[in-house]
């Protein structure tokens, strides 16, 4: 045992955030090479938040030979220690590109008004001055390597580690515009340029580049709303709160905050901490949360989450937790591991995108080659303007946006309304199963049991109480909270409770006052005990043909009374049901319930298919002979005792009511514990995967089309750097669309 816990404590994450990222094959270089370095385990590294998640072996590898290979391959990494996105950070970088596209449009204009002067098809008068080359390379230097620059500085890094990105493709096209140009512009000495204009192409390169930006620029401002998830999530954080400390108020710093410490939080205050009521009572708002709109009671004992807003009272709540640990820092965490993830329809996008700047320059020599030495002979100018139109058209950031933006938007969907998805691959494999398989108490009903019946033979009821309270009260289950409950509210003298031990499908056991308590279903004492217990089964068959669930207390071995409780059927349950089946999906329930409450539950819902008395185990050996014939399952439990199934599930979907359980368990998270959240994240899935297909059906076309049209001289390459800028900017908003999208 303790060698595991050593070999767990090995594996560590680290979260980059990493600068000089100017194209999305940027993202898989850095992939790859981390991966390379023994002992990293997993890399994931996000263009558009330019973010990284490394997963590595601390004992093999240390953090700084992993930020070492990054730096070596150009980029700028820096270790992060709190995750999200920095919005002011963001908001300067777009700024910064904004001031750059500004200035290139300035350098950019006296170029543009040249062409004019060369087109055969419009006379315009300029000063001589415009038409001058020495002029004109004043205008275009500037834009060239100072503005230009970090696509020089990307191509150079990309070479030097024997990979190719956009950047190459850029500087190629453009250095070859602009030194052409020089080469005219010597050449020139002493030339009446009013008379006789020189054919130059710096305005090719300077558009190129001014284009190029445009784009970034256009294609910053709208990825900046696909963070809006993320930010919403983060904004909901609180930096302060009020301590109460020996009777006096003390503001102190969120981070400071340790377990025990006392917090005051009044009417429309955010809850800054989880934590539990310990005075007071009010309603809360937990919706940006849960995505349930009702505010929630909170009383004693109740917990409160961070992030949540108090109504209508003061009350004072006991921190559970550090700042980092809160259920909203982990749902922040798993949002944002999800949009860093890729879904195995990337994977086609990475394989492509890697070979594809290779091809292009091929495409491009096979152009240039064409032209001077067969369609257009011996005319230099007429061969570069085609071979820079084809590399400048051609697009792999189409490519490489195409998933990760439409990931980012529809997992940012997904989480305000309290659905988690935890990894990118999960919204592919949602979308792609046949068979919904649905535990029964908590998941189609509403979990919270009431007892209906309590019968005490041959014993002291208040000590069978006492007893069976102790026991229930120590088990997180459902059905043994509602039991402790009512117990409870009959006597308040409960003796704690030693060993508590729960028996998967079954029940519970444990030892009270040197009393070994056994709490079970009929269907373990006939497995496990003699059928002198006959009487108690066969009154335990009256309460269940009353749609009832029945639980056998057996105490030092001997059956000592019945308790039996009924579990509604959650309002939302029959149109959820109903929902998937128009979706076509085939559903079973499985239940660990007795025959007769599960066949009721089911039909009243409209479930056909249903098996009863099925363990944990006995759940997740179904699931696993159905995948081997074919089928692929999503597991909807709750977390707890489905445990086993969620697991062998192709995903398994854990709901819950906000609390850790049903943040931590499953591959996706259902905060809100509705049944209907669950068809809404499939729906997402499907919507977010056909926006994929869009983006790449588009991104293929485009390229298919445009490269063959710059080939053949149709497309001049100021008109080929726009339409490249624009097929990415397309993907972005194409994404975009997944937030307009109703349910």
């Amino acid at each position: 045992m303790d060698e595991k816990k050593l070999v767990i404590s090995m594996i560590e994450t680290i979260h980059l955030d990493i600068k000089g990222m100017y194209c999305s094959a940027c993202s898989g270089r850095i992939e790859k090479s981390v991966l390379k370095l023994d002992g990293v385990f997993d890399a994931n590294v996000n263009m558009a938040t330019e973010r990284g998640r490394i997963v590595y072996d601390s004992e093999t590898i240390n953090k700084s030979m992993i930020l070492e290979r990054i730096n070596k391959l150009g980029y700028i990494p820096s270790l992060i220690t709190q995750k999200g996105i920095n919005e002011d950070k963001k908001d300067a970088e777009i700024n910064y590109l904004t001031w750059k596209v500004i200035f290139s449009i300035l350098f950019a204009f006296p170029l543009v008004l040249t062409m004019f002067v060369q087109a055969d098809w419009i006379k315009v008068d300029l000063p001589s001055i415009f038409l001058n080359p020495w002029f004109q390379l004043a205008l275009a230097t500037p834009v060239q390597f100072i503005i230009a620059f970090p696509f020089y500085e990307g191509a150079w890094n990309s070479i030097k580690n024997r990979g190719t990105t956009m950047d190459v493709l850029v500087v190629i096209s453009t250095t070859s515009a602009y030194f052409y140009s020089h080469y005219l512009t010597v050449r020139s000495l002493n030339m009446d340029f009013k008379d006789h204009p020189i054919h130059l192409h710096f305005e090719t390169s300077v558009l190129i580049i001014t284009f190029v930006l445009i784009g970034k620029w256009v294609e910053a401002k709208t990825k900046r709303k696909t963070l809006d998830a993320i930010d919403s999530l983060n904004k909901l954080k609180v930096n302060t709160a009020i301590i109460l400390e020996n009777g006096n108020e003390v503001r102190k710093i969120i981070k400071d905050i340790v377990p025990g410490d006392i917090i005051l939080s009044r009417p429309g205050e955010r809850i800054p901490i989880d934590g539990e009521v310990i005075t007071g009572q009010t309603m809360i708002n937990e919706s940006m949360i849960s995505g349930e709109s009702i505010p929630v009671e909170k009383k004693y004992g109740d917990r409160v989450y961070a992030g949540t807003v108090n109504l209508n009272s003061v009350i004072q709540i006991k921190s559970i937790k550090k700042h980092s640990e809160t259920v909203l820092s982990k749902i922040i965490d798993i949002v944002q591991d999800a949009q860093l993830s890729k879904p195995p329809i990337q994977e086609i996008a990475d394989r492509f995108t890697s070979i594809f700047v290779p091809i292009v320059l091929v495409l491009g020599f096979i152009t240039f080659m064409l032209w001077y030495f067969i369609l257009d002979p011996g005319i230099l100018s007429a061969a570069l303007e085609k071979t820079i139109a084809v590399l400048i058209i051609s697009c792999p950031c189409a490519l490489g946006l195409a998933t990760p933006m439409s990931i980012m938007v529809g997992s940012g969907q997904a989480a305000k309304l309290g659905i988690l998805i935890k990894e990118g691959k999960m919204i592919e494999l949602l979308s792609k199963n046949n068979i919904v398989v649905l535990d029964k108490t908590g998941t189609i009903t509403v979990g919270k049991p009431q007892v209906t019946d309590i019968l005490v033979r041959n014993m002291d009821s208040t000590l069978f109480l006492q007893l069976v309270g102790s026991i229930e009260k120590g088990a997180n289950h459902p059905i043994g909270n509602s039991i402790a409950e009512a117990i409870e509210k009959k006597i308040s003298d409960i003796p704690l409770a030693e060993r508590i031990e729960v028996m998967f499908g079954y029940g519970v056991q444990g030892v009270v006052m040197n009393r070994t308590i056994k709490i079970a279903n009929v269907h373990y004492f006939k497995k496990h005990q003699k059928a002198k217990y006959n009487p108690y089964f066969e009154h335990a068959k009256k309460l269940e043909q009353e749609g009832k669930s029945v639980m056998l207390v057996s105490i030092d071995d001997r059956i000592h009374g019945i308790i039996a409780v009924r579990d509604e059927i959650k309002k939302s349950s029959a149109k959820a049901i109903y929902r998937l089946k128009r979706l076509g999906f085939n559903l079973v329930m499985l239940s660990g319930d007795n025959p007769i409450t599960t066949k009721n539950v089911a039909q009243n819902v409209g479930i056909k298919n249903f098996e009863a008395e099925f363990s944990p185990q006995k759940k997740a050996d179904w699931i696993k002979a159905a995948q081997k014939s074919g089928n692929h399952i999503i597991m909807v439990g709750d977390g707890i005792n489905d445990a086993p199934a969620l697991s062998v599930a192709d995903v398994g979907v854990a709901l819950g009511t906000g609390t850790d359980i049903a943040v931590e368990t499953g591959d996706v998270a259902i905060l809100n514990g509705d049944l209907n959240s669950v068809v809404d994240a499939i729906e997402i899935s499907k919507k977010t995967l056909r926006n994929i297909k869009q983006n790449f059906s588009w991104a293929f076309i485009y390229n298919i089309i445009c490269i063959p049209l710059a080939a053949f001289g149709i497309l001049s390459p100021w008109f080929a750097s726009a339409a490249m800028a624009f097929s990415s900017v397309s993907v972005v908003l194409n994404s975009l669309r997944l937030k307009k999208i109703p349910l």
